[in-house]
């Protein structure tokens, strides 16, 4: 039971969901950012013919992350975690965006050879 003179624990608490929104905005915003150059390699990477998912650069991403998440008090494993489902989802980005490139490319040979005939 709550005593009369006892804060109310949303008040209390308060300030510290602002805090955390806000940093929770800045995450949003810096992972859209991360985003948008995921956009740029996989242009690269289909004019390159290169594959979405490179093993050597998976580890590298996902044990610097791990480190600097340690430096900062954030568990290794967590970011180990987080950064597979960063990582996953980068290479479906890119998947999907080479597929789309692919198509395009294939549409414009068909109305090509079309025109020729």
């Amino acid at each position: 039971m709550k005593h009369k003179n006892e804060p109310d624990l949303k008040t209390l608490l308060k300030p510290f969901r602002v805090q955390i929104d806000a940093l929770d905005d800045k995450i949003v915003a810096l992972l859209g950012k991360r985003f948008d150059i995921v956009r740029q390699v996989a242009d690269i990477k289909a004019k390159n013919d290169l594959p979405s998912y490179l093993s050597d650069r998976v580890v590298e991403v996902r044990e610097r992350n791990a480190a600097t998440g340690k430096k900062h008090g954030v568990d290794p494993d967590f970011m180990r975690m987080l950064y597979s489902l960063i990582i996953y989802q980068s290479c479906a980005t890119e998947d999907m965006i080479k597929a789309d490139l692919k198509a395009k490319a294939k549409k414009s040979e068909a109305r090509k050879s079309v025109r020729k005939k």
